[in-house]
């Protein structure tokens, strides 16, 4: 077993989102490794329980642990220093797909506040809504619409969450995600 804040923080969101009913995608789950840099990404997609497959409501969830992060981590880990917080890059994309007409996106920016609840010390911020139409193998299918509304923001690890996973810092903090990434996913379904 893997004995790391990283991991750590992915068992909380999953703890939240299970508190929360939501499904964890089927094969939309990746942790994945940049060699070059030294980067480490999460990512997963969770949906409303009973949706079908592919969902029409989604949320992507990214956790990056930067190398910067690692030797912060490291650094307080080895030599009990802790000289910069390390932090872990969150983005969560809430999508609306297989839609037969363009939704305008001023229906989304209206259920989707500007900022996430407070996640630690700090929240997540809307980066935007996009708007997508994909069309089929030839021209004379009808399009497919969708629509994303994204958000961004670093969680900075208290030097509590740090210690050894006894902490329920992590699990408290994450917790508030698992319910509003619920409560935006029902009202994205309600969207017609």
């Amino acid at each position: 077993m893997l004995d790391h804040v990283f991991t750590d923080a992915i068992s909380a969101l999953r703890d939240a989102f299970e508190a929360a009913f939501l499904e964890r995608q089927p094969f939309e789950e990746h942790f994945q490794s940049d060699v070059l840099l030294g980067d480490l990404t999460w990512e997963t997609s969770y949906g409303l329980p009973g949706e079908e497959n592919p969902p029409r409501v989604v949320a992507h969830i990214t956790f990056d642990w930067p190398s910067w992060s690692q030797t912060a981590y490291r650094q307080w880990y080895v030599e009990e220093v802790l000289d910069r917080l390390p932090a872990i890059e969150i983005e969560i994309v809430f999508r609306v797909q297989g839609m037969a007409a363009p939704m305008a996106p001023a229906r989304v920016f209206a259920i989707t506040p500007e900022v996430s609840p407070l996640i630690g010390d700090g929240r997540l911020e809307r980066a935007g809504v996009t708007a997508e139409v994909a069309y089929g193998d030839s021209e004379t299918n009808d399009p497919d619409h969708a629509v994303e509304a994204t958000y961004e923001g670093l969680y900075e690890l208290a030097e509590a969450a740090l210690d050894d996973g006894a902490s329920t810092l992590l699990d408290d903090h994450f917790g508030a995600l698992g319910g509003w990434i619920a409560a935006t996913l029902v009202k994205l379904a309600d969207l017609r």
